[in-house]
């Protein structure tokens, strides 16, 4: 079944894929370290193609993440990598650097790419220019307000994602930051800083809020203190015509991100079901709150702040 609207998760393993595709998302993005940054989980290529397969069940789609930074030592494994992901029968490929472009479309032309610059996706032109390369979507920068983004959709010619729900990055080093500290102080580093350590910063001015701090393969990854959700007035994204809706699950149960996708499948499917008489229903995010970590905000983001880049 085609909905007009994409709901998009990310997942840990195949267990919380199969579980948020039941709960109602229609993709999965996911991906290996290598050549994926931020992943809520490290699935190798037999994983990724257990988890088409599972998809496919759900008449849903998985998309790889492949927006790493790419260094020399590994140019020589994108083709090979692509191929293989094109053979697993995924759907698409997110990227960032034009050499994983370029492979995509030697080794690989079925597949979708999704430009996913970062904060750098800003502006409607550059985003045609990659279309214009190959590429089919683009990943809107989270830090965009919500004027700039309905405002540029009608200017897209590619599809548009946006982060509705979740935290985000505000600071990478691909420098093993934590561990070089820990190091400093004399205090033992056992095993790795990864996702389950359950680390956090807290800035000398501000100690009422934790920032989600982990490291793996790819260096330092500092989180925001606060979860974005867009919900109340998701409808405003629907009508400007955005595409997908991401759900970023990263450092996040289970049982919550099935919350979070229930909570906006319902959402998503009211709103198509009837648009002229959509109307938003608080109770949609019971659920959510329950589960809500209560250090934690739910808050709209950048949607309502003028941000200086």
């Amino acid at each position: 079944m085609t909905r007009p609207y994409e709901l998009l998760v990310t997942a840990s393993d195949l267990q919380e894929a199969e579980r948020l595709l039941k709960a109602g998302a229609d993709a999965v993005v996911i991906g290996e370290e290598r050549f994926g940054m931020r992943l809520a989980g490290n699935f190798m290529l037999d994983q990724i193609a257990e988890a088409v397969r599972m998809a496919k069940v759900y008449e849903a789609k998985i998309y790889v993440s492949m927006n790493n930074i790419m260094s020399n030592d590994v140019l020589s494994e994108i083709p090979e990598y692509v191929r293989a992901l094109a053979e697993a029968g995924v759907e698409g490929i997110e990227f960032n650097d034009p050499s994983v472009l370029s492979a995509v479309r030697e080794f690989a032309p079925q597949l979708k790419l999704h430009w996913n610059a970062e904060m750098t996706s800003t502006n409607y032109r550059t985003a045609n220019y990659w279309g214009r390369k190959g590429a089919s979507r683009v990943v809107l920068a989270r830090e965009l307000n919500m004027d700039e983004i309905t405002e540029m959709i009608d200017l897209l010619e590619v599809e548009a994602q946006v982060q509705v729900h979740g935290m985000t990055n505000i600071y990478h080093s691909k420098r093993q930051l934590v561990a070089s500290y820990m190091q400093q102080q004399g205090r033992p580093v056992e095993g790795d800083l990864g996702l389950s350590r359950g680390l956090f910063l807290i800035e000398a001015e501000r100690r009422e809020e934790k920032f989600p701090i982990y490291e793996d393969r790819n260096g330092t990854h500092i989180m925001s203190s606060e979860d974005i959700c867009i919900m109340e007035d998701l409808h405003l994204l629907m009508a400007a015509g955005v595409h997908s809706f991401k759900i970023e699950g990263i450092l996040k149960s289970v049982a919550y991100n099935e919350a979070v996708v229930r909570a906006y499948r319902t959402a998503i499917d009211a709103y198509t079901a009837d648009p002229s008489e959509y109307a938003y229903k608080e109770e949609w995010l019971d659920e959510v709150r329950q589960l809500q970590d209560p250090e934690r905000e739910l808050s709209f983001g950048f949607f309502y702040k003028e941000q200086v880049y």
